[in-house]
């Protein structure tokens, strides 16, 4: 019902400022109509008021004629600039207003999106604590508990730090420290904090040994955290996340591969905008982490693609220049 109504009144917006446009122009050609019926008046008043006797009747006759010609092609010259103005000005006005009202729509989105992704892991560890504080539990049940109040913690703090640095990002406050970084120090880690948040799945590290960069190391392992955890939340348990890491003859690379429902190639054009979640919209996600992840990787001088797993599954890799 909402959504209907929302439509309607987006329509409504359209259609009005379609229709001043409209407006515009008509009177712009109504008053180019105007101008030549008053200049052929003009014109028809002067050739009755020459003196049909006179030598000069002739070039003054011709005369008033290449001032009437000169007036038309004056209101012609005019009436087009206005117009070329009118529609070029429609034009930017018209994408200025679909892009506020699209951003508008994915900032809404976002805000339910990200109450969600608050709400839930707040409701598990209310409720794990609860659970450890009414009852009396044994100790391989608390560890459980413990275990998944620690997950939950870590997705708080991974949607924290996500929203943090996408603020400062924006602001351009963000300054990278540049190290040299041991690559293969980074993918450990991140497999193995998902190893611990996920016991119940598989991941694989295939990972040539001495990958050295120059970046930021905190924001190099959000980015690859990012791209596993869409890893794990757009594939089923059974199948195994695939991180490989390998010098190929001018750059250094990560690669972060699932077996998951993939990406259509509808969404594969716009997977790294801010807030775009596409199909992602049944999974619980913000639309923010692709987007963080590809400005990450490009201030720190690298690049960030997407290519489809075959047969099924989605494949993102960063690359440095060596």
């Amino acid at each position: 019902m909402k959504s209907g109504l929302k439509k309607r009144r987006i329509t409504l917006i359209y259609f009005f400022y379609w229709f001043m446009v409209s407006y515009m122009i008509a009177a712009l050609v109504f008053w180019y109509i105007a101008l030549n019926i008053q200049n052929e008046q003009i014109t028809r008043f002067k050739v009755l008021s020459l003196d049909k006797d006179s030598i000069s009747y002739t070039s003054n006759f011709s005369q008033i004629k290449v001032e009437e010609e000169t007036k038309t092609f004056q209101y012609i010259g005019e009436g087009l600039t206005f117009l070329l103005l009118i529609i070029a000005g429609a034009v930017v006005v018209f994408r200025m207003l679909r892009k506020q009202l699209l951003l508008s729509k994915q900032q809404k989105d976002f805000m339910m999106a990200i109450t969600h992704e608050l709400k839930t892991p707040i409701a598990v560890l209310k409720l794990n604590l609860e659970t450890m504080q009414k009852r009396k539990l044994d100790s391989e049940r608390q560890n459980k508990l413990m275990m998944a109040s620690l997950s939950e913690t870590d997705r708080l703090n991974a949607l924290c730090s996500n929203m943090l640095l996408l603020n400062e990002m924006d602001a351009l406050g963000y300054v990278i420290t540049k190290e040299d970084i041991l690559l293969n120090d980074i993918i450990s880690e991140c497999i193995n904090d998902h190893r611990s948040r996920n016991p119940d799945r598989d991941f694989i590290a295939e990972v040539e040994p001495g990958l050295r960069v120059i970046g930021d190391h905190m924001m190099l392992k959000l980015a690859l955290n990012n791209l596993l955890d869409n890893a794990i939340k757009y594939s089923s348990k059974n199948v195994p996340v695939v991180v490989k890491g390998w010098h190929s003859a001018d750059a250094v690379n990560i690669q972060v591969i699932d077996e998951g429902e993939g990406i259509s190639e509808t969404d594969t054009k716009r997977i790294f905008e801010k807030f775009y979640r596409g199909a992602g919209k049944r999974v619980k996600g913000t639309g923010i982490g692709l987007y963080v992840t590809k400005q990450i990787v490009n201030q720190n001088k690298g690049s960030l693609s997407f290519q489809p797993n075959r047969p099924k599954g989605s494949i993102f890799t960063i690359s440095f220049a060596s």
